[in-house]
């Protein structure tokens, strides 16, 4: 399996933050970035991380605080854990850490059962017919027209298409369709499936919409060109319409019934609801534990925890985070209550008893022993390579983190590739073990190491090799020195 690239991870920045509020000394120690265990990263340690780094990071406090928070504070304490032993394996609080994902498994299961209650088409002829879900399934012609083509132009097409309707017939449709339709369907005899008419833009929709199975429209303009349009028949559609008018019904029945959810649930924002989200998106491991109020339902308080145990078991969390901190608050807001709402969901799914089985929640665990272990293998971190190379528990302790630092040596050097650590294990290392960000040591570390970089390139340009190729007019290059020129030659006087 490909793992990402530093470059990777610093654009997508997908997941945990290790701080748990700076009211304590570390604050005074400007000196230092972190702290993991009884391990520190310095400010001189992170902007020789970055500053001399390769690969050609880039130097700002996001990849600083990367670097510093979903890197080395992890690595760390998993170099603490398998020193002392620790296998992190404790039922409960591997639950705990993976609620998030415990619970939209449960969700998805819940819904399931709410939309198999739903009276729904199974994909027969009659609603085939009938259209039952918006699903219509068609082949199309179409000569495309292009933007702001002249008045002539659209004249040339429109007569050719014409003329190609002449001949289209029910039994020739998909024959024509592949000797002239200019879309990527052409090669399927212009079959576009089975699709919702809303799916379509109006024009073609309503083309559609107003034939019979097997009919042919005339010519339909759309913002690409012209079209003719044919309703496939039912022996043509039924394999498709099957399949999609089952997913069809469940997303109807799904939407109506959190539509009904929505209207009872009384949710109610708080006003800084749209700023403590997008704090929480920020940094949603800072903020695990915060029972701050951002929202309340009929039945419960949605906190500013509960946010970041949601956001964290999102996929793709950190393209979701992103777009929170920049989404308008009324966005946010609409984010924030539909969360709310979830959590009246979840409640009646606990009520109807819905959750894991034994061997879903067995696979669970194992699959968060095996993410242990293969940390700690991709790290160098095993412990008995540890124990082997170290009798007391100080000694494996400053041996892991020698070799965590070594191992990110080799990764800003472009010699490794970083090893993801999975939120949930992420949660029970900061849990378990002491862990804290020092804001002021990161901005610290990112101004030196922009001096080290800068130091770095000047010095490489003083380097290069100087040019000697004389500029337009005869001017050499900067640097180069002036090519030597032959002396002028003494003119001939005229002869009487």
């Amino acid at each position: 399996m490909n793992r990402p690239t530093l470059l990777v991870l610093t654009l997508c920045a997908t997941t945990v933050a290790a701080c748990s509020g700076l009211k304590d000394a570390l604050t005074a120690h400007v000196d230092v970035v972190a702290r993991a265990g009884s391990q520190e990263l310095s400010v001189t340690r992170l902007s020789d991380l970055l500053g001399k780094s390769t690969i050609n990071v880039p130097i700002n406090k996001d990849v600083a605080t990367l670097v510093a928070r979903d890197l080395w504070v992890p690595y760390q304490l998993l170099g603490l854990a398998a020193a002392r032993g620790d296998s992190i394996a404790d039922p409960k609080a591997i639950d705990a850490a993976a609620a998030g994902m415990i619970e939209n498994a449960k969700l998805g299961r819940f819904m399931e059962s709410v939309a198999a209650k739903f009276p729904t088409d199974s994909g027969t002829e009659a609603g085939y017919l009938a259209a039952k879900g918006g699903l219509y399934a068609a082949r199309h012609i179409l000569l495309l027209v292009p933007q702001g083509a002249a008045p002539a132009v659209r004249d040339s097409i429109r007569k050719k298409i014409d003329g190609i309707r002449a001949q289209v017939t029910p039994a020739n449709f998909a024959d024509m369709a592949r000797k002239y339709s200019q879309d990527n369907t052409a090669a399927k005899g212009g079959d576009l499936g089975v699709f919702p008419r809303s799916m379509m833009v109006k024009p073609f929709g309503d083309a559609v919409a107003a034939l019979k199975p097997g009919e042919i429209s005339p010519v339909v303009e759309t913002q690409y060109g012209y079209h003719i349009v044919q309703r496939s028949t039912w022996d043509q559609a039924k394999g498709q319409f099957a399949v999609q008018a089952q997913g069809r019904g469940r997303q109807v029945a799904e939407s109506t019934y959190i539509a009904q959810t929505q209207a009872v649930a009384e949710v109610k924002l708080k006003s800084d609801a749209a700023a403590t989200a997008k704090a929480v998106a920020k940094d949603p491991m800072a903020h695990r534990n915060d029972k701050a109020a951002v929202a309340t339902y009929k039945g419960g308080t949605l906190t500013a925890g509960r946010l970041a145990l949601v956001l964290l078991a999102t996929p793709r969390s950190g393209q979701l985070m992103q777009q929170i901190q920049q989404a308008p608050d009324s966005m946010v807001n609409q984010y924030v209550t539909n969360m709310a709402q979830r959590e009246v969901l979840l409640q009646r799914a606990d009520s109807a008893k819905v959750g894991l089985s034994p061997e879903e929640t067995a696979n669970l665990h194992r699959d968060f022993t095996q993410a242990v272990a293969m940390s700690w293998a991709q790290l160098g971190l095993d412990p008995k390579s540890l124990s082997d190379s170290a009798k007391t528990t100080a000694e494996r302790e400053r041996l892991a983190a020698t070799r965590v630092e070594a191992f990110l040596d080799r990764v800003m050097s472009g010699q490794a590739q970083p090893v993801p650590v999975p939120a949930p294990l992420q949660i029970v290392l900061m849990d378990k073990y002491d862990a804290k960000i020092n804001d002021a040591g990161i901005d610290r570390a990112v101004e030196r190491a922009a001096k080290l970089r800068a130091s770095a390139d000047s010095a490489r340009t003083a380097a290069q090799p100087r040019s000697a190729v004389p500029l337009p007019g005869g001017a050499p290059a900067t640097g180069a020195p002036a090519p030597s020129r032959p002396a002028p030659a003494t003119p001939t006087p005229a002869r009487p």
